[in-house]
């Protein structure tokens, strides 16, 4: 067995996707071969970090023979009974026969073109987590947090309204450690002006980040700081935040957190 071939195996493997035939061969070629093992390790550990990204889902049972069957059909020239059966004898006067290898002098046999399908859907599931990675990096820091709070299990969430706006609700988990703030419609302010939040903590107000209002709905991700009993605030201030560390307004909104 070439490295080659032992790759196209390794990736049915990472996906539990080779016969009973296969798998023996896979893993004679591997105490064979030691050196080959930082292939199947990379498949391996490529396959589990896609089954980290997505909910689990069992295959149907039928998935193979469908894949074979196909192979079978795209592949007229190709007569094989088992995966695990050696590529048939190529002519014997030196070359290769162009049906069986495209012209690279390689036969292929079900097992090579099943472990192709294995390798293919093994990079489309890479490509797929990419995309799920950068979308996911691309949400705003607002929302990303409120996911995970939603799904920790010491969520929390009080609510108030804002003055001359909509309704307002915080959000927060004392396990992960963040706060956000999920807005409805907000008071007009000028482009000189930006919305801050606070922690008013006894007869002190701790700075927590300012944001701007966006549309109907705004998710504002608040500094750690967060302690029990803090009452949330916002006040208008100028862009950038309060010069002096404090309210310059008396706050549209707060929400007591117990």
């Amino acid at each position: 067995m070439t490295e080659e071939e032992f790759a196209l195996l390794a990736a049915g493997a990472a996906l539990g996707a080779l016969s009973d035939d296969d798998q023996r061969a896979y893993r004679q070629a591997l105490a064979d071969h030691p050196q080959w093992a930082s292939i199947a390790d990379e498949d391996a550990d490529t396959a589990a970090a896609l089954a980290g990204l997505a909910r689990e889902v069992l295959p149907p049972p039928e998935i193979r023979d469908e894949i074979l069957a196909r192979i079978d059909a795209a592949s007229p020239d190709v007569h094989l009974e088992n995966m695990a059966a050696p590529a048939e004898d190529g002519p014997t006067d030196g070359r290769d026969d162009p049906r069986r290898t495209g012209g690279s002098g390689r036969r292929w046999g079900r097992r090579g073109w099943f472990a192709l399908a294995a390798s293919l859907v093994l990079l489309i599931g890479v490509g797929t987590a990419t995309v799920m990675v950068v979308q996911q990096t691309s949400q705003p820091a607002g929302i990303v947090a409120l996911n995970r709070i939603e799904g920790a299990p010491d969520a929390q969430h009080a609510s108030g309204h804002v003055q001359g706006g909509g309704p307002a609700t915080l959000h927060w988990s004392v396990s992960i450690g963040k706060a956000v703030l999920v807005t409805g419609a907000m008071p007009e302010i000028s482009r000189q002006q930006t919305f801050e939040l606070w922690y008013m903590r006894g007869t002190a107000a701790i700075p927590a980040g300012t944001f701007d209002a966006t549309g109907d709905s705004t998710s504002a991700l608040l500094k750690p700081g967060m302690q029990p009993g803090d009452v949330i605030g916002v006040t208008v201030e100028q862009a950038g935040g309060s010069p002096n560390g404090r309210p310059t307004t008396d706050p549209i909104l707060t929400i007591p957190t117990s």
